[in-house]
């Protein structure tokens, strides 16, 4: 059971990983449109999308930690 209860959490913890870097990738890509087009709302959505990335992968580091526990 507990392999198991791993082997997922891992799958799903590398995909929400990859799609958190993803989000931040658009969100500083984002920022510097609005930058240098001088667009507000650009820039503070790319930051948005930023911090929201931030969170994802503090979810993923407190999970992280959870399954060095269980181990």
């Amino acid at each position: 059971m507990e392999s198991l209860l791993y082997k997922g959490l891992t799958k799903m913890s590398a995909e929400d990983r990859i799609n958190a870097t993803a989000k931040n990738i658009q969100g500083k890509v984002q920022e510097v449109v609005g930058e240098v087009t001088g667009n507000p709302q650009d820039r503070v959505e790319g930051k948005e999308k930023q911090t929201e990335a931030q969170v994802q992968h503090s979810v993923e580091n407190a999970k992280d930690d959870i399954k060095k526990m269980i181990d």
